[in-house]
């Protein structure tokens, strides 16, 4: 079955387009979702155009989120940084706006924006997903943006790292759930879902660790780092001379033994989810897992190369999968 097979003929540009954003820019995701059934593939799809669209809003310097966005309330600020903040802000609260107005049913057209809302209203109203998962995203992408009344770009705990990463990752897992399907109670499966996204989340903060630090961001906990003796005058001074440190090393063999423990707790949901999905969940699951391996691999120079799981080892997780994938689906045809 192809993936657009039960999916109004109207809609295929728009998921079209959400696949092709996923195939550019999520490149190990983009692995993963080809493991599962077709049928299951375009929704998936929808959620990461919406995803990498708020994305690119929040990163004006891209320049691929649609000029027609309403910016007529947005103040020329002083500096060109403080405008280009005021303008990510101004986007996000009309893309907002937008995405509350066509899940109510307003009418979209066919730009780059309307296409991918197409898609993920769709997807939205065909799987029951709530609404809310979407705004809470949006929240916490809202965060990134200085200038704004939440805008954080350092969390001293983990307790207030949370409130970020539940918009930003937590959410994910729960906007999957209805897509992917469920064999067990609904609720039983929550607690692993969120702690999938959390724990991809947090992969992400140690694997980007420099690149954050260039945007002035650190996700990491200060506390956490601090209780090694890690700064942020260590970590500039590291990134910019390409010094090593044993303090930051402890740090982040220690955050990377804290993001393994949150692994743990998600991999059970993985057995709680439908069979024929369950290869492209481990996939995803061991690669990312895997991050934190080539970290340590590399000698935890995060501040200096970022760690990539080679396309070697991905095909080499991926190929076993694909074939269980395509052997489950044809088992479930037969029973159907």
């Amino acid at each position: 079955m192809r993936e657009l097979d039960r999916i109004d003929p109207s809609l295929h540009v728009a998921y079209r387009l959400c696949r092709e954003l996923n195939e550019q820019h999520g490149k190990t995701y983009f692995l993963a979702t080809r493991l599962f059934p077709a049928d299951k593939r375009a929704g998936v799809h929808a959620l990461y155009g919406f995803a990498r669209m708020v994305d690119d809003i929040v990163d004006v310097d891209s320049g691929d989120v649609d000029s027609e966005l309403d910016l007529s309330g947005v103040d020329s600020g002083s500096s060109s940084h403080t405008q280009a903040d005021r303008i990510a802000s101004a986007k996000l609260e009309a893309f907002q706006r937008r995405i509350k107005g066509a899940l109510a049913g307003e009418p979209l057209g066919e730009s780059r924006t309307d296409l991918v809302l197409r898609a993920l209203v769709d997807t939205t109203a065909r799987y029951g997903i709530a609404h809310e998962y979407y705004y809470a995203f949006l929240h916490s992408m809202r965060m990134d943006i200085p200038g704004t009344d939440v805008f954080r770009s350092r969390y001293r705990t983990t307790a207030e790292l949370s409130e970020y990463m539940y918009g930003s990752a937590a959410v994910i897992g729960l906007q999957m759930l209805p897509i992917l399907g469920i064999e067990t109670d609904r609720d039983a499966a929550v607690g692993p879902a969120i702690a999938l996204g959390e724990a991809f989340q947090l992969t992400n903060f140690i694997r980007d660790m420099g690149e954050d630090l260039d945007r002035d961001r650190i996700y990491l906990p200060t506390e956490e780092l601090g209780a090694f003796g890690v700064d942020e005058e260590l970590l500039r001074h590291c990134r910019n001379t390409g010094d090593r440190d044993v303090r930051l090393e402890r740090a982040l063999a220690h955050l990377i033994a804290v993001t393994r423990a949150v692994y743990r707790t998600a991999e059970p949901g993985i057995d709680m989810l439908d069979p024929v999905v369950r290869p492209a969940m481990r996939t995803a699951f061991v690669l990312y897992r895997e991050i934190l391996r080539e970290v340590e691999d590399n000698g935890y120079r995060v501040l200096h190369r970022r760690a990539r799981v080679s396309q070697r080892r991905r095909l080499a997780v991926a190929a076993p999968r694909l074939a269980e994938t395509g052997l489950l689906t044809l088992r479930t045809r037969v029973r159907r």
